[in-house]
């Protein structure tokens, strides 16, 4: 049986136009950082690594002082991988595939703590992100101190179907970074996208929405097409990125998502 663990990786205390650029600025907004737990009958594949665990006792040592300001961290000490992964009596030796949908410091800053798994990046995103004349143009803003490290990385071009059998696919959706990736999982009662920053919230798909943070529009307005046509053809629940609304909805570890999430 394959499941699926909702796995809190933070929260940030923001201001509302980075996810709705049109609205007045001065607005702030607590927001989870999920992280996706896929429990295979070949491995276990985490989506997403959330925030570093230090973040969230000095966020500005960790994250600089501009940073920590823009993006206050409002986590409690076990709102961070490893502690969540201990819940259901897991380390993280125990995690057999990380898939990260982008190198932003959110999604990527517990790598350093798996370095016994396999990690699943788009070519495009790692060679942005280690590329001196895309980080000089200030137009991405990758986190090399969460992803820089002496780890296996193993690069991807487009779709890739992790396990082999069509159950787990890293699925293409680029533009709120060069090289961003949602999770498509087959689960027992249909299937289920992850979509990370591809799409912010349910109000993004509903109203067709790019958030504030947009490497390219077009490509991110046809990633927002696909997750459209992945919910409406193939029936899939759409979990978003960093939805408060949803995150209170789903059931937390032990508890893995069913039917009923």
């Amino acid at each position: 049986m394959l499941r699926v663990y909702a796995l809190c990786g933070g929260h940030l205390d923001l201001d509302q136009t980075i996810f709705f650029p049109d609205r007045p600025p001065g607005t702030r907004w607590t927001v989870p950082i999920p992280c996706w737990l896929v429990v295979h009958p070949e491995g276990r594949l985490l989506f997403d690594t959330g925030i570093h665990r230090d973040a969230t006792v000095d966020p500005v040592a960790r994250l600089g002082e501009s940073r920590a300001r823009r993006f206050g961290v409002r986590s409690r000490p076990d709102e961070e991988v490893v502690s969540q992964l201990a819940l259901l009596g897991l380390e993280p030796a125990d995690v057999d595939v990380v898939a990260n949908s982008h190198l932003h410091f959110d999604h990527c800053g517990g790598n350093e703590f798996f370095p016994r798994a396999t990690i699943l990046v788009q070519r495009r995103e790692m060679e942005a992100a280690r590329d001196p004349a895309v980080l000089q143009s200030g137009r991405y803003a990758p986190s090399p101190r969460d992803f820089d490290h002496p780890l296996a990385y193993r690069l991807v071009d487009g779709a890739h179907d992790v396990f082999g059998d069509g159950t787990v696919v890293l699925v293409p959706t680029y533009g709120h970074t060069p090289g961003h990736q949602s999770l498509w999982v087959r689960s027992e009662h249909g299937p289920l996208v992850m979509t990370a920053d591809a799409c912010y919230t349910e109000a993004h798909l509903a109203e067709d929405r790019l958030s504030g943070v947009v490497w390219d529009a077009a490509e991110m307005a046809g990633a927002l097409a696909t997750l459209r046509r992945l919910r409406d053809r193939d029936g899939a629940k759409i979990l978003y990125g960093h939805d408060p609304a949803q995150w209170q909805t789903l059931p937390r570890p032990p508890a893995f998502l069913d039917e009923g999430s």
